[in-house]
């Protein structure tokens, strides 16, 4: 990334998870944001990543930051995913994709010698301005969250 931060894709996705309605990303501006693309709902990985920032919820309140989670899964996945898992942050639905793809996270994969497409595991702090404070590709998940956390403190 550059010196000048660069503007993050706009979007409009319906949520889950407390506003149930559309989240678009440019009316946040004037609060940070970070937003975690994660592969798909009630997987081991994504679990505990969903996990690990519910956890630090009320820390990322207490800053001023709204927390989203983005995968390609439908309303009522994430639905279900919350209920069964205690999950609090909003859950995004980009179910076209065109968020993951604005964002660069759409990617090909490979698992048992087979390629396909997918959401590259990845997290964005957008800071109050819009734009692109910090990127995290290619996520590994134990102590990704708190990471993000002291990122977000540092803005």
């Amino acid at each position: 990334m550059s010196d000048t931060l660069e503007l993050a894709p706009d979007f409009t996705l319906p949520a889950q998870g407390g506003t149930e309605s559309d989240i678009t990303l440019s009316e946040l501006r004037g609060t940070p944001v970070v937003l975690f693309f994660y592969p798909r709902d009630d997987t081991s990985g994504c679990t505990k990543e969903n996990e690990a920032f519910t956890a630090l919820e009320d820390e990322f309140g207490q800053i001023g930051v709204k927390v989203f989670g983005i995968s390609k899964d439908s309303i009522s996945s994430h639905e279900k995913f919350m209920v069964k898992h205690a999950l609090s942050i909003p859950l995004l639905s980009d179910e076209h994709g065109t968020a993951s793809e604005d964002f660069g996270v759409w990617t090909e994969k490979s698992m048992y010698g087979k390629k396909f497409m997918g959401i590259e595991r990845s997290t964005f702090l957008i800071d109050a301005e819009g734009r692109i404070a910090k990127a995290w590709r290619k996520v590994k998940v134990p102590g990704h969250a708190e990471e993000v956390l002291e990122a977000a403190k540092a803005l």
